[in-house]
Formats: C-alpha cells, sequence, structure tokens
C-alpha cells in the first residue's frame, strides 16, 4: 500500500505515516518492523534510548525491503550532546546503515555524560542529572556537521517548544526539518503548530492515540465521528485528524493486525473526514480534556504549555 507523503524543507519526501518503536521489546521490534514493511510502511521512527535498534536492523533487513526505500529516523540521547557522532555511530552501527534519513535531537536537555547512569543520570532529589551549562546551540552544530559528513540527511528537533527553538534558529546554518512532540486529541498544541508552520518546521506526533489504555481511544467525540462515516474505528479518526492537519503520525504497535489497521485506517479516515469534523476535533482538549501523558521530571522549564512546574 502506498503511503501519504509530506515533503520536508529541504525537498524529502518523508512518508507521512511512520511505525513507532518506543517501548517495543527487542524480542518483539524485529518481527513488527519486519511485518510493518512488508505491509506496506516506509518509515520507522526509532531512537538511541530505546535500546533496541539492533532488532530494528534485524527487522528492516527480514523485510527484504531494500533500505534506499525506508526512511529511518533515529534520535541523539541527553548524555551525547558533546559526542553527537559518537552517539550516530552506535545507531549505525547498531541498525546496519551507513546513513540515517532523519537524525533528531531527542530531547533539548544535555545530562551529565560522567553522571551516575549512561542513560539516564540522577540527582539525590530524583531529577535528572542535567547540565545547565551547555548550551543547545553547541548541540545543533554537532547536528549540523553530521549532515555536512553524509552521514544523515535531514536533522531535526523533538520536545522542542518555540522558547528553545528561538534560542537555536537564530544561528542555525540548517533549520529544523521536523519537530516530533506529543500530539493527540487532548495535547492538540495548536499555538505551537502555528509557530513550527511558519518557521517551514514539519510536526510529527508521537503517541498519537495515547498512552496504554488510553483514554482517547473512548473519547466521545472522535468515537462519534468515526461511527458517522462508517469507519472501523476511533482510532482512524485520532489518526487520520492528525494527517488532515499535514502532522506525521508514529503510531506503535507490535500486533500485526493492529499495524496494519493503523495505515489503512488514519488513510481512510483521512479521506473523508470534513473540515467540520477537524474543528470539532480540534477542540475537544479545550472543552476539559487537555491531557499530556509524557512528562519526564528533568527539573527545569522547557517552555511548553500545560506542563507541570519543575521542582529543583
Amino acid at each position: 500500500m502506498a503511503s501519504h507523503f509530506t515533503t520536508l524543507n529541504n525537498g524529502q519526501t518523508i512518508p507521512a505515516i511512520g511505525l513507532g518503536t518506543w517501548q517495543s521489546k527487542p524480542n518483539e521490534v524485529a518481527r513488527a518492523v519486519e511485518y510493518a514493511l512488508k505491509a506496506g510502511y516506509r518509515h520507522i521512527d526509532c531512537a538511541w534510548a530505546y535500546g533496541n535498534e539492533k532488532e530494528v536492523g534485524e527487522g528492516l533487513r527480514a523485510s527484504g525491503v531494500p533500505r534506499e526505500e525506508v526512511f529511518i529516523t533515529s534520535k541523539l540521547w541527553g548524555t551525547y550532546h558533546k559526542r553527537v557522532e559518537d552517539c550516530l555511530d552506535q545507531t549505525l552501527a547498531n541498525l546496519g546503515t551507513t546513513y540515517l534519513d532523519l537524525y533528531l535531537v531527542h530531547w533539548p536537555i544535555a545530562m551529565n555524560p560522567n553522571g551516575n547512569h549512561p542513560v539516564m543520570p540522577m540527582r539525590p532529589n530524583g531529577n535528572r542529572d542535567i547540565d545547565e551549562s551547555w548550551d543547545i546551540t553547541y548541540t545543533w552544530k554537532g547536528m549540523e556537521a553530521m549532515v555536512k559528513k553524509g552521514k544523515v540527511k535531514a536533522i531535526g528537533a523533538s520536545n522542542f517548544s518555540q522558547t528553545v527553538l528561538e534560542r537555536i534558529l537564530p544561528t542555525a546554518e540548517i533549520i529544523p526539518a521536523v519537530n516530533q512532540l506529543e500530539i493527540h486529541l487532548y495535547n492538540p498544541q495548536l499555538k505551537l503548530l502555528d509557530y513550527l508552520k511558519s518557521k517551514n518546521i514539519v510536526p510529527q506526533a508521537y503517541s498519537p492515540l495515547g498512552s496504554t489504555n488510553s483514554p482517547l481511544l473512548t473519547d466521545e467525540t472522535a468515537t462519534e465521528i468515526a461511527k458517522k462515516h462508517g469507519l472501523k474505528s476511533t482510532s482512524d479518526v485520532l489518526l487520520g485528524y492528525l494527517l488532515a492537519k499535514d502532522i506525521i503520525v508514529l503510531p506503535k504497535s507490535v500486533t500485526p493486525s493492529r499495524i496494519e489497521s493503523n495505515m489503512t485506517g488514519a488513510l481512510e479516515a483521512y479521506s473523508v473526514l470534513t473540515p467540520e469534523d477537524i474543528k470539532i476535533l480540534e477542540g475537544v482538549a479545550a472543552s476539559g480534556k487537555q491531557k499530556r501523558f509524557i512528562m519526564p521530571p528533568w527539573g527545569i522549564d522547557l517552555g511548553f504549555d500545560n506542563w507541570p512546574t519543575p521542582t529543583k
């Protein structure tokens, strides 16, 4: 099945539906990637911190789909902001590829590379051990260097608020191609989406269906719209509505039937949702349902709306 495509600000095309691999166990993710690619997916979203990129690479090879036909994204982790190439090289080796189509800064936060844990160094109060002296613009320069070396085709942001983007844009030689965010029915981030559009930065939605046992899947408004159009499930509306807003969606699943229906259902909903439907869905969060599911205790203000005040 052909996917829906979006064009990035460097001219690259990217499939607008990708397979998310966060929290996919190593013994499950290889099969999920293999199945997704055989089912027509051509976009896989990975990250060094997920700890499963070796198995993602196994799934890629097992699928038989040529590497150049698959759009692969990965992400720089916080303990590597001073060593961008080191983190990238580990990802490339684990995936078994010589380049990435897109490389993101996972969070705009540099953590202590010599802390008490290689992935998540902690402070005694339970907050992440952040290197507050590090300037995110230096991280971005390191990312730009990877494009110049030919190791990545495009670079972008993840979990960057407007405040953080405004720190890097004045000195950026390469404008971020995307900003990957928690975007869904209950966390639409409408103001930030307007800002991204003004800067020609494509939004990507992780957790577009919410979290495990998500209340989004039983939302009355989305369910009613799904029934009105004869769609198979509420999740079709949750994904299709984002596609209609030119947002790339990255639903995660390791279940073959769900992997397939996430793509077919999203595309079907995209084709039938009306501008009125979109307007109604955009208003759901403001009606009292605003909710984020992903809020790590970083201990600093990231500049997002609807984020708890950090405790030092």
